[in-house]
Order: C-alpha cells, then structure tokens, then sequence
C-alpha cells in the first residue's frame, strides 16, 4: 500500500533559509548569501544509515519572482530523518564548468539515484534565465560533484539543446536502502519534463534520448486530463520505481479550472514493467494535499514530490516509517 501520508508538525519545515550562509562565487567572485531567500525541492538518499538531502536553495540576487534570483544545492544529514544537520556551503552550484548553461539562474530541483556500482547519479535543471535544461552530475560521496552537461546533448543532432526540459525521474529498483538505477529491455529509462510527461532511454545514465514519434517529436507518456486535479499541467517526480505490479511513477500537477491561481499537487500512474511508455492505471484523486499551515511560495499553494526515501526509521511515538519528500508514510 502506498500512503496515507501523514506531516509531521512538530518538525515541519525540516530546513528553512539561513541569512547568515555565506559562500563566494566561482563565477563573479563575489560573497553571497546562498540561501537566505528559500530551502526547498529536495532529493534525498539514505548513506551510512543516515538520511540525506539535497536541497535547492536561493539567494536574494535578481527579480522577485519564479526563478528570478540564483539557486545552488545544500546538503543535509540526518539520524532520525526529522532533524537534520546542514553543510555551510553548497555542494553544487554555477561555476565554470557549465557557466553557460548556469548562469545566473543557477541549478535546480534535484533528483537522485544510485547506479549498480554505488555512484550517485544526479538530475537538475540548469537555468540560466533563457532555456531550462535537464543535466545530469555523478559523485561518489554526496560532497564532491562532476557534471555532465545537458542530458540530451548527443540526442538527434543537438535539437534538444534549445527546448525546454528538467524534472528527470530515472527508473529505479529498491535494494534494502538504495534506490538504484534499473534496465529494462537492455536500456535505462527516464520520465522528464513539464506540461507533459516524456521518456528517454540512456545506455550509461549520463547520455540520454528522448523516444521520438514518427514525425520526431517526443512521445507524450502523461498529460493532464480536463476535469481532474492534474487539469493543468502534470511534472515528473521523484525516481519512478520499478515493482512486483508494475512501475509506479509519482508526478507533480497543476489544477484548473482557473489559472488564477493554480494549485500543484501530487499524483501517481502505474505503467506495465516491460513497458515503461504504457500506462496500465492512473490515480483518480491526488496523493498528497497542501495543508493550510503549508509555506507555498507559488500564487495559489501547492506542494511537489521530488525525494522518494526506503529507509524505515522509528521515531519517539513507535511509529515505524518511511519518509517520502519530508512527509512520513506509516508502515503497513
């Protein structure tokens, strides 16, 4: 069983934004505030028996608005998945390396799996206020990352260079505590993008394909349905995981019927296991509500599922758990 999902309010928000960060960037040599203005959108992984999150965080540089100031990546650890401990510095952040794809947007919204042999593979959204791209980054101990540029580079001739794409959802097995990167039919796969859910396939995780129709455009594998909670837009989530029944993938959605405001929430689809662009069931309500005592900062509210966690844990009440995006789901 999947859910009920329960907020744990003595703890909530697990990471807020700290003021007093201060770390000086690689690009203009400049000492910023690194996450003084927002925490959030974290991926998290289980290592060493403890929790931790990578989390997009931003300063208070450029225009207030969506995607208007400069976001890096924190990262946190914790015992009790509740009470988490921060670095003073972000792990991943705009710097020479892919300056032109970074800045001075920065990076954003990370995913995170590991591979068979124990790196950590790494999807973000590189924004440098003029096209978003999804990339992909590697490291072996969470602290010390190489990137790889855009994630769609090499795929039919460079076209995907200049459209739109993030949110990438790699599909993944449970080992024990690990959430690893899975083949299927010989290939790894990969749910991505926003208004509409896509999929491409990769022979080594850093260089991927979008599967193209016959007039080369990127197959569709999910779209918002007119009159449901995802009416508006549907978003790739956390790592889609591939089990006894299926795979089950998480997605983010936008609702209408009003645009003003839109409201984000969260839902799930199940798709054949040697099928990952077939869908065999859909979700008819949202697994996960904004509360009213929820920080949103988008017009409207919402909440978004990145960070899929299978590490059980107790905490003081007994209650054996698992954590999933900061929201712990009791234990059936």
């Amino acid at each position: 069983m999947f859910g009920p999902f329960a907020k744990p309010v003595e703890v909530n928000p697990v990471i807020t934004p700290n003021p007093s960060s201060r770390f000086r960037s690689p690009t203009n040599d400049s000492i910023v505030a690194w996450e003084a203005y927002a925490t959030f959108n974290p991926a998290a992984v289980v290592k060493d028996g403890k929790v931790f999150l990578l989390y997009r965080a931003e300063d208070t540089s450029g225009a207030q608005q969506i995607g208007g100031h400069t976001s890096r990546l924190g990262l946190a650890e914790s015992t009790d998945g509740l009470h988490f401990t921060r670095r003073g510095t972000p792990v991943l952040y705009p710097d020479t390396a892919q300056r032109q794809n970074e800045w001075p947007g920065g990076v954003e919204d990370p995913r995170i799996v590991e591979s068979d042999d124990g790196t950590y593979i790494l999807t973000y959204t590189q924004w440098n206020r003029d096209v978003p791209r999804l990339a992909v980054a590697t490291s072996r101990d969470l602290v010390t990352w190489t990137k790889h540029g855009p994630a769609f580079a090499g795929a039919a001739g460079g076209k995907y260079l200049r459209t739109e794409s993030k949110s990438g959802a790699i599909l993944s097995r449970i080992e024990g505590n690990r959430i690893v990167a899975t083949r299927v039919n010989g290939k790894y796969w990969m749910y991505f993008g926003v208004p509409d859910l896509r999929i491409a396939t990769s022979d080594n995780l850093l260089e991927w394909t979008p599967l193209e129709d016959t007039n080369g455009q990127a197959v569709k594998v999910l779209s918002a349905r007119p009159g449901h909670f995802d009416s508006w837009l549907v978003e790739a989530g956390p790592p889609a995981l591939l089990t006894d029944r299926g795979i089950l993938v998480l997605y983010n959605a936008g609702s209408l019927p009003s645009r003003s405001p839109p409201t984000s929430l969260h839902g799930r689809t199940a798709r054949s296991s040697g099928q990952p662009r077939a869908t065999s069931g859909r979700g008819s309500t949202p697994r996960g509500r904004r509360s009213s005592k929820d920080s949103c900062r988008f017009r409207g509210g919402g909440i978004c599922t990145m960070a899929l966690l299978t590490h059980a844990l107790v905490w003081p009440s007994g209650i054996h758990a698992k954590i999933v995006n900061g929201v712990r789901e009791n234990a059936r």
